[in-house]
């Protein structure tokens, strides 16, 4: 038996588990540069608008440090440099997540020992994993291409685009296979992955904005995939050291692969305490305890955004100057107040969509936590369903209304410090929209008590709800449609009101799900 044995049926099985979702995801990550490409090219009248446009945004150090430089000075390269981020970060978490669900979590969960029990080789689930999310990221880069060439937008750029999601998706495909070697858990694996992210992307804001610090734009597979620069330079080329690095990371993810056993990973996880804390002893105290870790990274990634958002503030008006760009913010941020207030509404609703991804996450803890055994074994004692269900549920609501409070408050003190705007303004529009994220999370709760084996739908509700927040007013989709997102009813703030009945409905409807969610759990079989 070689080692590669059986690779073709775990990839099918793979394929067959997973294939609605990530038909969904490969859907909604093709459809980000096809409206972002679609709603700014009617923006600009002439070429010289858009350059002008272009080049404000070049001469402003937070739009590079957030999105990198302007690819070209053309209405095609405004309305990319936005979905290059997009689109290389969704690549880069579609093949992490593809690649970790099918080796290490398979073999923590003790599915990959059965299988292994059979005809399989030992590389066989690393190989599969890898391969499925290679597919899953080149078909990606292909419907993008084609939806972008449906806009009108240039061939070369739309291939361009494609490079780039393919470069950021094979290299982190790489950094996650070797991630699942060194950790013993799926959690540890996620952190070192999405560690390597992180630092990738801090070398591309660097290497952007740093005098002198060009350099270190290359030591960054982002930095490579925003280097592509589609609808500017071109440089499909770097697909070349991207498909380079990616054998390189597999043969060292090989290496690490025959030094370990299997359920075990090359760094030892270490024993805790032989007593738990009193924090332990209760349900919430325990959620805490799993959640801790992500809400400070979160915590620090949503200070440094509210940083770079408020550091924006003195430019919008400058970058929003053009009627057809406030029409633009106008109908993404409600639509009231200064260009400032447009720019920073539209903002803080982005950053929502990140609590909300958060509350997801967290809510979705009940899930794992489950479907590993610790639920059965916490709730054979004292514990009452209710009680363990709604324990992480506080933790995923107050840690969605706690990232807001972050970015609202720091980005509200760098912009009163640049530009002179309220502090208290921008908190307060912040928080407002921390209904909507609990409307989100919520979903996820109902369908962990109603359809528990459908709990990562609540994914592709938060990416509908993006498509529908960020472009359905500017692709003029019918009002009944965008209302179906909780974003929709949030109000105008900052520089307008909020809409009492808008977030009472949402408040309503967050205890709703929970309220449906809990009773759903009550009444079903535990997974063991």
């Amino acid at each position: 038996m070689t080692e590669l044995a059986g690779t073709g049926p775990l990839l099918r099985l793979a394929w067959r588990r997973d294939r609605w979702i990530l038909l969904a995801t490969i859907l909604v990550l093709a459809l980000l540069p096809y409206s972002s490409m679609a709603a700014t090219l009617g923006l600009y009248p002439s070429a010289a608008e858009a350059a002008s446009a272009a080049r404000l945004m070049e001469d402003t150090p937070s739009v590079i440090a957030l999105y990198g430089p302007v690819p070209a000075l053309t209405a095609e390269g405004i309305g990319i440099i936005k979905a290059i981020l997009m689109g290389s970060l969704g690549a880069a978490l579609l093949a992490f997540a593809v690649v970790r669900r099918h080796t290490r979590t398979e073999e923590e969960e003790g599915r990959l020992e059965l299988v292994a029990a059979g005809v399989v080789g030992r590389r066989a689930p690393l190989a599969a994993g890898v391969l499925l999310a290679v597919l899953a990221v080149a078909a990606t880069a292909v419907l993008s291409t084609v939806l972008l060439l449906a806009t009108g937008a240039g061939g070369g750029g739309a291939v361009a685009f494609a490079v780039t999601v393919l470069t950021a998706g094979l290299v982190m495909a790489g950094v996650t296979a070797i991630a699942c070697q060194l950790a013993s858990t799926t959690r540890g694996a996620g952190a070192v992955a999405l560690g390597v992210l992180g630092v990738a992307y801090l070398l591309r804001v660097v290497g952007d904005t740093a005098h002198g610090a060009g350099w270190l734009t290359w030591l960054s597979f982002l930095g490579w995939a925003q280097k592509v620069s589609p609808y500017g330079a071109n440089r499909v080329w770097i697909l070349g050291p991207a498909l380079v690095a990616l054998l390189l990371l597999l043969g060292i993810a090989d290496l690490l692969l025959h030094r370990r056993d299997l359920g075990a990973g090359l760094w030892v996880a270490r024993p805790g305490p032989a007593r738990a804390g009193r924090t332990l002893s209760t349900p919430l105290g325990l959620a805490w305890r799993l959640q801790r870790g992500p809400v400070v990274a979160w915590t620090v990634g949503y200070a440094v955004l509210g940083a770079v958002v408020g550091s924006l503030a003195s430019a919008a008006g400058d970058m929003a100057s053009d009627p057809g760009i406030q029409d633009m913010l106008r109908k993404m941020s409600g639509g009231q107040g200064t260009v400032t207030d447009l720019f920073l509404g539209t903002e803080l609703r982005f950053m929502a969509i990140g609590a909300a991804a958060f509350g997801i996450s967290a809510a979705l803890r009940l899930r794992s936590e489950e479907t590993a055994g610790h639920a059965e074994i916490v709730l054979a004692g004292a514990v009452g369903r209710w009680r363990w269900l709604l324990g992480h549920v506080l933790v995923a609501f107050a840690g969605a209304a706690w990232l807001q409070l972050v970015v609202g408050v720091v980005g509200g003190v760098i912009a009163h410090a640049s530009a002179g705007y309220p502090v208290g303004a921008l908190v307060t529009a912040a928080l407002s929209t921390v209904p909507a994220a609990w409307v989100a999370a919520g979903l996820a709760v109902v369908l962990f008590g109603v359809v528990p084996r459908g709990s990562a739908l609540a994914w592709g509700l938060l990416v509908v709800f993006l498509l529908l927040g960020e472009f359905g007013e500017l692709l003029t989709l019918p009002a009944w449609v965008i209302g179906l997102s909780p974003f929709d009813h949030l109000g105008s703030l900052p520089g307008g009101s909020a809409s009492s009945g808008g977030l009472l409905g949402l408040l309503t409807v967050a205890a709703l799900t929970v309220a449906l969610g809990g009773a759903a759990f009550r009444r079903r079989d535990l997974t063991t």
